[in-house]
C-alpha cells in the first residue's frame, strides 16, 4: 500500500497527460467534421515563378464523402473532383472525361497545389490512427500545448511522425509539423484568422508550406462555411461528377 501511495501521484499525472493529448487530438480531429458541410473556399498556389487563386464549392458527409467543384478561374471552371471512402475521381469538362486516381498517384499533387490527393482522402484521424503524447520542445512558446503522433503500426502513413500545436486555453490549433521516417521535417501546416460559422468557430484560413520546395505555399481560405445541413442524394455520385456548369 505505502509503494502504492508514493507511485499514485506521478500515475495520475501520467493520466491526465494521456486525457489532456486525447482531449486535444480529438478537438483537432473534429474541427473541420460534421455530419454534413458546404463551403465556398479560395485555393492561392504560390511559387517562385508564378501564382493563381482557384475558386470553389465544397462539399462533405462525415470522414467518407467529398466533392469538390472548381468555379474559377475560367480555365479550370467545371474541374471537379469526387472522393467516396478510399476512392477517387477527377473529372476534366474539356476532354468531358472520369479519370479514377489509381493508388499510385495519391501523392500527387491536387491541382499544382501543395496539397496531395491523398491530402483529400483524409482516410486517417489522430483519434484513432496515431499514438499521442503531451511533449514540449527545447524553447516552448507561452501558452501553447504540443502534442507528438506517431502512426501505429501497419497503416500506409508516409509521416514518421507529426507534431501539433494548439493555444493552451481552447485547443485551438496553430500549426502541424509533419516529419519524414528520419525526422527530418518536410512541409508544416500553419492554421490563422478564426471565424464563426454559424455556432462554429474555426480557423478560416490554413497555410501549407513545404520546407524542400523553397518559395512554394497554398494557402486554403474558407470565405463561407456552413455544418449539419441537408445536401442532395445526387451530390456524392459520379452522375453528380459528370454534370458541366
Amino acid at each position: 500500500m505505502f509503494f502504492a501511495l508514493l507511485a499514485s501521484p506521478s500515475l495520475s499525472k501520467a493520466n491526465a497527460e494521456e486525457n489532456r493529448a486525447e482531449l486535444i487530438v480529438k478537438k483537432v480531429d473534429e474541427l473541420y467534421r460534421a455530419t454534413t458541410s458546404e463551403a465556398l473556399v479560395e485555393m492561392q498556389i504560390i511559387t517562385p515563378h508564378w501564382q493563381r487563386t482557384l475558386k470553389m464549392n465544397a462539399w462533405s458527409e462525415g470522414m467518407e464523402k467529398t466533392f469538390i467543384r472548381i468555379l474559377e478561374p475560367k480555365k479550370e471552371q467545371g474541374m471537379a473532383t469526387l472522393r467516396i471512402g478510399t476512392e477517387m475521381w477527377n473529372f476534366l469538362p474539356k476532354t468531358n472525361k472520369v479519370m479514377k486516381i489509381p493508388p499510385s498517384m495519391m501523392m500527387s499533387s491536387w491541382m499544382g497545389s501543395d496539397f496531395t490527393n491523398d491530402d483529400l482522402v483524409k482516410e486517417f484521424t489522430f483519434l484513432e490512427s496515431y499514438h499521442f503524447e503531451m511533449t514540449k520542445p527545447e524553447n516552448p512558446e507561452d501558452d501553447v500545448l504540443y502534442v507528438k503522433c506517431i502512426p501505429k503500426e501497419g497503416l500506409p502513413i508516409v509521416w514518421g511522425h507529426i507534431i501539433v500545436g494548439v493555444r493552451e486555453e481552447t485547443y485551438m490549433p496553430l500549426w502541424q509539423k509533419y516529419y519524414d521516417e528520419k525526422g527530418k521535417l518536410v512541409r508544416e501546416m500553419i492554421f490563422k484568422d478564426v471565424k464563426a460559422f454559424g455556432m462554429r468557430e474555426i480557423p478560416s484560413v490554413m497555410e501549407l508550406i513545404p520546407t524542400t520546395k523553397e518559395g512554394h505555399k497554398t494557402v486554403l481560405r474558407y470565405n463561407e462555411a456552413r455544418f449539419d445541413v441537408q445536401l442532395d442524394q445526387e451530390t456524392f455520385t459520379l452522375r453528380n461528377l459528370r454534370k458541366r456548369m
